[in-house]
């Protein structure tokens, strides 16, 4: 082997390069590796001495590229674009329904909606492996955190591909102990003690519709999940609007108005465009069409 063959850098010297780049700090860069502290100090020192050039400036507050440094994180960014694209390009040529699919999907939708259609699903689709990740946040699918996300939203992400599969209707909720009449008005609710989202659940416009008719002053307690909001009701703590799909099955919590129109939003199906072609995906995402719209007068909520 030659020297020159030697001096080369290989993707895993472009690697540490853009961790240290991007997290300022050899503990933050052996956190996104899985390696450890002394590891990425090693490495980056032996880039350093084969190129002979120094790529960060050291100092109390992190890791600050040089000029050579920058260029290098950069080129090793496009380089790791470049490998989760031609992933995604190539991840599902298969000519039947087989393999591995990573879903996200929230709390509240795996459990109240999703978990027996993904258990028929697999039932149906054995060769098809579902991987579900349950986060209230949306994860990248441009950088494959995910290869399809079932979430609610109005807006859904313009670079993705997005279908809709049925609208989601709110309600305000009570425990049967509180007594209270179904079809009361939201004025005659206001007095009463009442449950929030948490603003990790960043649902601004619960937010605001709670704002306007005077009730975020009446909040009592705030959770950043719907599960939590579901759990704070069953232990009376107070009223507050839920999807209706989520609160229906319990017998003792009552709906208390008709679905609100303004808090209505859509269920997607989202994935990256790459992954169009792929028939594992295209498999789940039609069955799910259909399933999930065959429960659409459920999901819009029942009027009282």
């Amino acid at each position: 082997m030659t020297s020159k063959s030697r001096n080369r850098l290989a993707w895993n010297d472009f690697e540490i390069v853009l961790a240290i780049a991007t997290t300022g700090s050899l503990s933050g860069a052996s956190r996104a590796l899985g390696v450890s502290h002394a590891t990425v100090f090693r490495r980056l020192a032996d880039v350093e001495r084969r190129l002979g050039v120094k790529l960060f400036e050291r100092s109390r507050y992190g890791y600050q590229p040089t000029l050579a440094g920058e260029e290098l994180a950069e080129t090793a960014r496009i380089m790791d674009q470049a490998a989760i694209a031609a992933e995604r390009r190539v991840a599902g040529r298969d000519l039947e329904p087989r393999g591995e699919i990573w879903v996200t999907t929230t709390d509240s939708l795996l459990m109240g909606l999703l978990a027996p259609l993904f258990k028929e699903f697999q039932h149906t689709y054995s060769g098809i492996l579902l991987d579900v990740a349950v986060s209230n946040q949306l994860f990248n699918l441009t950088r494959r955190e995910a290869d399809v996300a079932i979430r609610p939203s109005n807006e859904p992400p313009e670079n993705l591909i997005g279908k809709p599969l049925s609208t989601i209707g709110q309600a305000v909720y009570a425990h049967r102990s509180f007594g209270l009449t179904p079809g009361a008005s939201i004025d005659a609710l206001a007095g009463y003690p009442w449950i929030g989202a948490g603003p990790r659940l960043q649902d601004s416009e619960l937010d605001q519709w709670m704002e306007m008719k005077g009730l975020s002053n009446a909040c009592v307690f705030r959770v950043d999940t719907l599960v939590g909001i579901l759990s704070a009701i069953r232990s009376q703590m107070g009223l507050a609007v839920l999807p209706c799909y989520l609160a229906e099955s319990d017998p003792d919590i009552v709906q208390l108005t008709d679905p609100i129109p303004e808090l209505e939003y859509g269920l997607w199906f989202l994935m990256h465009p790459d992954l169009r072609g792929v028939v594992r995906i295209h498999t789940l995402m039609d069955y799910l069409t259909d399933a999930i719209r065959s429960q659409s007068e459920r999901l819009a909520g029942p009027a009282l």
